[in-house]
């Protein structure tokens, strides 16, 4: 298992430098880490374990086997409700009439795999076009600033020198950002539709028709994750007898890889909501960030509790919203007793410099 999660592991390093935020690093790190994880889970259990296993009179089980892999094997619907071991061997696997009785085919769960990985890529895309978009700027700011002890005062002036030419002219930076936040955002959704699309329309309400269920008494529950990766199916296999004539054998498959499938899917709908909504909240956090000039302040001061008013009131007639996000990225990246020296004599610089 070490050797199979290393290459995973790996994807939790802490950055040097933070170019981002923690609902970012939601989608890029941990969901991508997750969705990695359960890919090269069903992967093992899929091609290096036993995926399926037919019992069926007359043909050879392994041919059986890869039959019903390759073609699929189906439920009968209609056959969910009833006594299981009375009216059903199965939920959804019973006596039914062709042409009369509908079936539905199972034949996902042989993808699950490639889609939780394409999946995962996914939600690296915005992460991929931010660190273009970004270029290393905010490393170039910081560079060795995490230590009170390494803030020389040639690097302080140059980073105040850059605040103070740069001025007004960092609004696209921040516009760049809040583009891929957008696009973290529609992503989930985005995911959460496709994963619909690829369960047959079952994974809209799965997560909480499972919760709901578990409230129930034992003897009322309809198994809904038996519905959407029956354990139990159907498969029927046709074959030409001695005298040509068509033979036809029905038998039944065993999936024990969907009773990993059904668990991967529930967590999955619970966390891709969890996701949904954080990332909901954090575009109404930065749409007060831009709107609301206090808003900017009072985050500032929870990085710097020791900012005076005249400082705080001098930031805000200067800086556009460009400029305080740049300046509050850097907070993140900086010993706060570093930066709380670095605003007063940025300010002390507004104050002096009647160019700016």
């Amino acid at each position: 298992m070490i050797d199979v999660f290393g290459p995973v592991k790996s994807l939790l390093k802490i950055d040097e430098v933070c170019i981002d935020n923690f609902v970012f690093k939601l989608h890029y790190k941990a969901t991508l880490c997750i969705l990695l994880g359960c890919s090269i889970l069903v992967t093992c259990r899929q091609y290096f374990g036993d995926a399926i296993d037919c019992m069926v009179d007359g043909i050879p089980s392994g041919i059986m086997d890869t039959y019903c892999w390759i073609y699929s094997t189906f439920t009968i619907p209609d056959r969910f409700d009833g006594k299981e071991g009375r009216t059903m061997a199965h939920p959804g696997v019973s006596d039914f009439e062709e042409g009369v009785d509908g079936v539905k085919y199972h034949k996902y769960y042989q993808w699950v795999c490639f889609v939780l990985f394409f999946q995962a890529m996914f939600f690296y895309v915005p992460r991929y076009i931010w660190k273009i978009w970004e270029a290393g700027r905010m490393k170039v700011l910081v560079l060795d600033l995490n230590s009170p002890f390494s803030f020389d005062s040639e690097h302080r002036q140059s980073l105040i020198n850059y605040f103070v030419h740069n001025l007004h002219s960092q609004n696209f930076y921040f516009i760049r950002f809040f583009l891929c936040e957008i696009l973290n955002l529609c992503n989930v959704f985005l995911q959460i539709y496709l994963i619909d699309c690829f369960l047959e329309g079952e994974f809209r309400t799965y997560g909480y028709d499972v919760l709901k269920m578990t409230e129930l008494n034992p003897e009322d529950r309809k198994d809904v994750m038996s519905r959407v990766f029956p354990l139990v199916t159907k498969c029927t296999f046709n074959k030409y007898g001695q005298s040509g004539t068509i033979q036809k054998f029905d038998g039944m498959c065993i999936l024990p890889q969907n009773n990993l499938n059904e668990k991967i899917y529930v967590f999955l709908w619970f966390w891709f909501w969890f996701i949904a909504i954080i990332s909901v909240l954090n575009v109404v956090y930065r749409i007060l960030f831009i709107l609301v000039p206090h808003f900017r302040l009072f985050l500032l001061r929870s990085r710097i509790d020791r900012l005076s008013y005249e400082n705080m009131n001098i930031l805000i007639q200067k800086f556009w919203i460009g400029d305080w996000f740049v300046f509050y990225q850097l907070a993140q990246n900086v010993s706060p007793v570093v930066f709380r020296e670095f605003v007063s004599e940025l300010t002390n610089k507004f104050e002096t410099n009647v160019n700016v």
